[in-house]
């Protein structure tokens, strides 16, 4: 039986699925959240962002303090890349 993870996630089966394969909390809540909405479809690929490798050392580190990543401050360009490809 699917657990309900209240209001913060729209499709418990899918977040529970995620979660069983790895995927973080707030990861899986997002998908799952996405995945239950009519107008967004997760599964397609196509963002409008440059890749990670494109960006500036500045860009990769307001980014890693956006998603609060232990270590940023000490951590060089691709340490970033890798850590940002990571959570």
């Amino acid at each position: 039986m699917t657990k309900d993870h209240g209001p913060s996630v729209k499709d418990d089966e899918t977040y529970e699925a995620l979660r069983e394969d790895g995927a973080s909390k707030s990861k899986a809540a997002a998908i799952a959240n996405a995945q239950a909405a009519d107008d967004q479809h997760p599964s397609k690929k196509g963002g409008k962002a440059p890749p990670y490798e494109e960006w500036t050392r500045d860009e990769l580190y307001d980014r890693a303090q956006e998603l609060d990543i232990d270590g940023r401050s000490d951590m060089n360009k691709d340490e970033l890349i890798e850590a940002l490809r990571n959570t």
